[in-house]
């Protein structure tokens, strides 16, 4: 019988200002601060066989969760998802770090889509890259649809740990097994700032 792979689950949730009627992302952050409408996205993200997902150049996972957004409602159930970690682009030092969510609200079909767009190597810019959601909401049930919405989405230091804290692996044989796939994950997904900051010893 083959071993079972090696999987990885963890949850996320960013939060930032969004605005309904634009569709500039960094518009959409300052209006929707500066109103106090606020959108967040519930993610639980599942990596299905560790080494393939690595290995795959697009780094696709599961993505399932909930959005909040007042104008909307809250705890709305996602019914599909994309995530890709790190896809490549047709420009060489920028990668993707691709969440997508689609829902139902109040009878209309929407498809939230944010991207992290990742660039520098350096700790400082990493981190900022790292936690930083441009997102767009469109009408419809893909990315073809009108943008009706748009804001960023950050993670915050403290939400960074408590991210890092629900990440764990399955079908790990024995402990080292379980720490050197989070290991492996852990640099990964956060290259430096795992080892600067979330490294287990």
């Amino acid at each position: 019988m083959q071993n079972p792979t090696l999987n990885i689950a963890f949850r996320e949730t960013m939060a930032g200002g969004f605005t309904l009627g634009e569709t500039d992302p960094k518009a959409g952050s300052q209006k929707g601060k500066m109103a106090g409408d606020i959108l967040a996205m519930h993610a639980a993200i599942s990596i299905q066989d560790l080494n393939r997902f690595i290995a795959d150049p697009d780094h696709l996972g599961q993505i399932n969760g909930t959005i909040d957004f007042a104008a909307f409602g809250e705890n709305i159930p996602a019914s599909a998802g994309v995530f890709n970690l790190f896809s490549p682009t047709d420009q060489p030092s920028l990668r993707l770090m691709v969440y997508e969510m689609a829902f139902t609200a109040r009878g209309q079909d929407y498809y939230l889509a944010g991207k992290k767009e990742v660039r520098n190597d350096s700790a400082i810019e990493l981190w900022s890259e790292t936690t930083t959601l441009l997102t767009q909401l469109y009408q419809g049930t893909h990315k073809t649809g009108p943008v009706v919405g748009a804001g960023i989405l950050t993670l915050g230091p403290l939400d960074l740990i408590k991210m890092v804290s629900t990440m764990h692996a399955l079908n790990a044989a024995s402990p080292v097994e379980e720490a050197n796939a989070m290991t492996t994950f852990g640099r990964f997904f956060l290259g430096e700032l795992w080892d600067s900051y979330f490294k287990k010893t």
